[in-house]
């Protein structure tokens, strides 16, 4: 591990888990599990994901985010948060970390006051019948769904190696053991777009980017450009974040909720947001300056719905009891999706 001050993110070179002796994997393992207590992120370098594949995926999401609204509005996200899938327009997404009641019209509305400027596709496996993918026509974007469904499984070949090296750093002896319930049915790919705006309006809060929330699922593998914008809370001073500053060929790797139960959080899901990124290098527009788009792809490692998550043996001691009920991956979802997207009007 490259750096552990806890104002920085660590980094950590995966290419000796690849290579490397048993010793090497156990030093790996070590490090990211020590990042993931300390900080909750770490990015990896020598991740498995080629280069040129990761330039063809952010190739792809620039093109269909170049697409005039009406041909992106072919393939709409259904309404409400049940179905997490096809195109979600400016304002659609609200992203929170509130816990919403079902019915609590009062609070879902307060929590809409401050819209989500940013536009996203969401992606997951074709097989997967709980999620039904929403495609563009092919002939809207061709060759778009072809790239997509295959760079949806390399992504969770790379996320496979993350999770073993995690069960091996938690201590468990099977370095298979999560494998066991991620069969990579249920990840999520996700592209998103957050176009210029001015300034003003995020530095004012008249508008957002992606406000500070955890990730719900296992872990988040993070791939952006190098625009900027990403904060990660600094683990011993809550309400002040740190930048999650763009590195070259490197993806940025987060502890989810569901992973911290399993830890009994010996793994901390931190709260991160995206915010003011660096100013555009251009003339402003009538008098305004304009921040820069940004670009990024995160992937959700999530285990299929109907796995029971529950504190690990490893994790729990008379100085840790378990601090979590076991809980199903489909409710938990559920239970925190709750006012991410309006309901669809009763018929």
């Amino acid at each position: 591990m490259m750096t552990s001050e806890l104002d920085t993110i660590p980094v950590v070179d995966f290419n000796s888990w690849f290579m490397g002796s048993i010793d090497d994997k156990k030093r790996i393992a070590r490090e990211l599990t020590d990042a993931c207590r300390q900080v909750g992120f770490v990015y990896i370098v020598n991740h498995g994901v080629p280069s040129t594949l990761l330039d063809e995926a952010f190739g792809w999401s620039k093109k269909l985010f170049d697409l005039p609204e009406e041909k992106k509005m072919l393939a709409p996200h259904p309404p409400g948060p049940s179905i997490h899938r096809g195109y979600s327009w400016p304002g659609l997404e609200k992203v929170s970390q509130n816990i919403i009641k079902e019915s609590d019209e009062a609070k879902e509305a307060e929590n809409r006051k401050i819209s989500d400027f940013k536009e996203s596709y969401e992606i997951g496996s074709e097989d997967f019948e709980l999620q039904p993918n929403v495609w563009l026509p092919d002939d809207v974007l061709p060759g778009f769904r072809g790239f997509m469904v295959e760079f949806y499984w390399k992504c969770f070949r790379a996320a496979k190696e993350l999770l073993r090296a995690l069960a091996v750093g938690i201590g468990l002896e099977d370095e298979d053991f999560f494998l066991r319930f991620h069969s990579g049915e249920n990840c999520q790919l996700r592209l998103l777009h957050y176009p210029p705006i001015e300034a003003e309006k995020l530095s004012s809060n008249a508008v957002a980017r992606m406000p500070a929330h955890s990730d719900w699922g296992t872990i988040t593998m993070l791939f952006q450009d190098d625009c900027g914008g990403l904060q990660v809370e600094h683990p011993n001073k809550p309400g002040h974040f740190i930048d999650a500053t763009p590195m070259k060929n490197a993806l940025v790797m987060n502890v989810g909720d569901l992973l911290m139960r399993w830890s009994n959080d010996f793994l901390n899901s931190t709260l991160h947001r995206v915010t003011l990124p660096p100013i555009q290098d251009k003339l402003p527009v009538n008098g305004k300056s304009l921040t820069r788009p940004r670009y990024s792809i995160p992937y959700f490692v999530s285990p299929d719905p109907n796995v029971i998550v529950e504190c690990l043996s490893v994790c729990t001691d008379e100085s840790h009891p378990i601090k979590y009920e076991p809980v199903v991956q489909e409710e938990y979802r559920k239970m925190r999706a709750r006012g991410q997207y309006t309901e669809a009007p009763a018929a």
